[in-house]
């Protein structure tokens, strides 16, 4: 059982004694849980200041495995520290780290670095294990303004929440700022021991107590929510009167072009009026110098994974609509109701429930079924709920695939999905899917031999074999035929596959070239470190043909009017905009790229009579972008602002909350006249 209580001064001054300690002695054995289920280890052995540490997870058919070597010095910093095996994706890891008196070297996947370093410094780790976390805490702990210079760039910090009770035993909150575009939280003992790594997904917690991981899961959910609600708070603007954004031109998704300048009116929600530019405001509206910026309908992600923070980087990034593809489904009901209620930003979401079958390579998300009665069940399930599709995983049974669609189709809920391992596209179109994700997942049939298992990460390096892929083939042919004739659409999620194919270490991703220099440093070192094993000159050359032929799918597929739905599979919003100029580098004129940006999915959706365009009446998802993207898609990036059901938001405001340097200043907001209306202005 978990209970919170108030810090108490005692319990202060005792952990702050363990937190100064150089080491944690004997050995420390964690469980790593994810969805329920354990799908991992980790084991610590100290002695000294020497510290090694094995770490194995394997969840959705991939994992790091991975052993590190520590040598601390007599502040608990490391002094040493090699770090080796294998990352999520099989990349090899070989990371190592000496400071020696003031100079400090390393060598990661991004190259070598080197600093000379006065006073405290901390190595962080570009593939450390969860253990690392609490190093980094008792550090800060041991800090007095809890903040410590970062090598290879930036500074961590700490902050502390109510500490948390665990059958009798308080445990302290801390989370470590400076990692990620989000804390991390860890939970330390009396000792300044770790005891857990906790977020709402998964879990790292001390051996015996894996009974603990679903109510320290749903905490972290919890504090999360507190922290998204306070940064909502601060960047969300909702105005009592209408909103006139002047001299904009708006996007018109259907007729692909974009219009003179005008005036968009929008209150309580909707679209009010588009004005000829000389209409003068009426007494009471907030005026917004649209400065001859461009409008556009919202953006969509049709394939999302929506977590706290990345709900909010949708709207940063003017994604106003998503669907998410599999979630856990208790916590995005309760993300949905709180984006609802304007407790946290974030879009409107279409929800997909996720069915996948019991496998050692099983991904832990919504329900995973053991017979075919199972999953009529959950389909069942689903539909009680209002979900719009079931999406169907890679340990399906193939035979109980004809069940699933029957029972979806009895309930009004479309399929879609991977398809299943040990069987191919083909006879997933045939089974009644109404749609697929991944564009690797459609093309593995026609290279895969018999038997060969897509659990795995083979799902990813056998798209190898694609480079040079004959597109008239009779079997692609046969296939696209297929899909065009029962309307089947595609869900690419492209700039994923471009970033698992094309990333490459110490070379900047092209997956983010277009904005790499906005993000964080520890991002940017991510953005630079390969992703799939590239074992030889063979392999990069393949790598990069099979790129190529996705994008000469994807241009196949547009001409012969099969449905592609604009999806990531990523979690930064700015994705969204990489997804789409993949699309234009693949040869769809701009135009019809942002439509299917923007008016494509509500058409998909059933949405477009409210959703999709600007028009009166309709509800006011719309964003400011600062340049054309009809002439440069990157430009989409460069959003000044974004309207979502007609609140308001400046995405500078919420870059900075996340540690991301802003695109576009905010416009100039002229308020009314005192009495003549209300607002919270920026």
């Amino acid at each position: 059982m978990i209970r919170t209580r108030p810090f108490r001064a005692a319990f202060a001054l005792a952990m702050l004694a363990g937190a100064s300690s150089a080491a944690i002695a004997g050995t420390e054995r964690y469980a790593v849980v994810a969805n329920g289920e354990k799908v991992g280890f980790l084991v610590a052995e100290t002695d000294g200041g020497q510290v090694s540490v094995t770490y194995d997870v394997k969840n959705n058919g991939r994992g790091p495995t991975m052993r590190e070597s520590i040598v601390l010095d007599d502040r608990g910093l490391p002094r040493r520290w090699h770090l080796e095996g294998t990352s999520t994706f099989q990349n090899a890891i070989d990371e190592r780290f000496v400071r020696e008196g003031a100079r400090a070297r390393w060598t990661d996947s991004t190259g070598s670095g080197s600093a000379t370093v006065e006073g405290e410094a901390i190595y962080v780790a570009q593939e450390g294990s969860p253990w690392a976390l609490g190093l980094y805490a008792r550090a800060l702990l041991a800090d007095a303004d809890r903040a410590i210079p970062a090598l290879p760039g930036g500074t961590l910090t700490l902050s502390e929440g109510e500490p948390v009770e665990i059958g009798g035993v308080r445990y302290r909150a801390v989370s470590i700022h400076g990692i990620g575009l989000s804390p991390d939280t860890v939970l330390l003992d009396d000792d300044g021991a770790l005891f857990a790594r906790i977020s709402p997904g998964s879990v790292t917690v001390r051996e015996g107590f894996e009974n603990e991981a679903e109510a320290l899961s749903a905490l972290a959910a919890s504090r999360q929510a507190e922290r998204f609600a306070r940064i909502q708070d601060k960047v969300a603007h909702r105005f009592d009167a209408p909103v006139r954004l002047r001299n904009v031109r708006i996007f018109d998704p259907e007729g692909g072009t974009l219009g003179a300048p005008v005036s968009l009116v929008f209150h309580g929600g909707e679209i009010a009026a588009v004005e000829p530019l000389d209409s003068p405001p009426t007494p009471g509206e907030v005026v917004v110098d649209g400065a001859g910026r461009t409008v556009l309908p919202g953006l969509h992600d049709m394939h999302a994974h929506v977590s706290l923070q990345s709900a909010l980087l949708y709207i940063a990034a003017g994604v106003t609509s998503v669907r998410d593809m599999g979630n856990d489904n208790a916590f995005l009901l309760d993300l949905q109701e709180r984006i609802a209620r304007g407790e946290v930003a974030g879009p409107r979401i279409v929800r997909n429930g996720f069915l996948e079958g019991r496998s050692e390579y099983s991904s832990r998300n919504g329900f995973i079924v053991d017979s075919a009665q199972e999953a009529r069940a959950a389909v069942r399930w689903y539909a009680a709920r209002g979900y719009w599709q079931v999406k169907i995983y890679n340990s399906m049974n193939p035979d109980w695939v004809g069940d699933i669609v029957d029972e979806a189709k009895k309930h009004g809920l479309g399929v879609t999905g991977h398809v299943p391992a040990f069987t191919d596209a083909d006879a997933m179109i045939a089974a009644g899917y109404d749609e697929l994700t991944h564009i690797n997942q459609l093309m593995l049939g026609w290279v895969l031999e018999p038997g060969e298992d897509t659990r795995t990460i083979l799902r990813l390096t056998a798209m190898k074999r694609t480079a040079g892929l004959d597109l008239s083939a009779p079997r692609v042919a046969a296939t696209l035929d297929a899909m065009a004739a029962r309307g089947v659409a595609i869900d690419p999620t492209a700039v994923t596959l471009e970033l698992l194919m094309l990333s490459r270490d110490g070379a900047i991703s092209p997956a983010v070239a277009s904005y790499f220099d906005h993000l964080p440093t520890a991002l940017q070192r991510r953005r630079r470190q390969g992703i799939a094993r590239i074992e030889s000159p063979a392999d990069e050359a393949a790598y990069l043909g099979a790129f190529e032929t996705i994008k000469r799918l994807l241009a196949q597929m547009h001409r012969r009017g099969i449905a592609i739905l604009p999806g990531t599979d990523d979690a930064t919003g700015l994705s969204v905009h990489r997804e789409l100029q993949i699309y234009g580098e693949a040869g769809i004129a701009p135009a019809e790229v942002l439509h299917l940006a923007t008016l494509g999915p509500e058409q998909y959706l059933g949405r477009d009579q409210r959703l999709g365009s600007i028009a009166r009446g309709k509800l006011a998802d719309f964003i400011l972008v600062d340049g054309n993207p009809l002439e440069d898609l990157a430009a989409l990036h460069r959003i000044a602002m974004v309207v979502k059901g007609g609140t308001v938001y400046f995405p500078e405001e919420i870059w900075r909350e996340v540690g991301v340097r802003p695109f576009a200043a905010a416009p100039a907001v002229t308020l009314p006249d005192a009495g003549q209306g209300g607002d919270t202005a920026p």
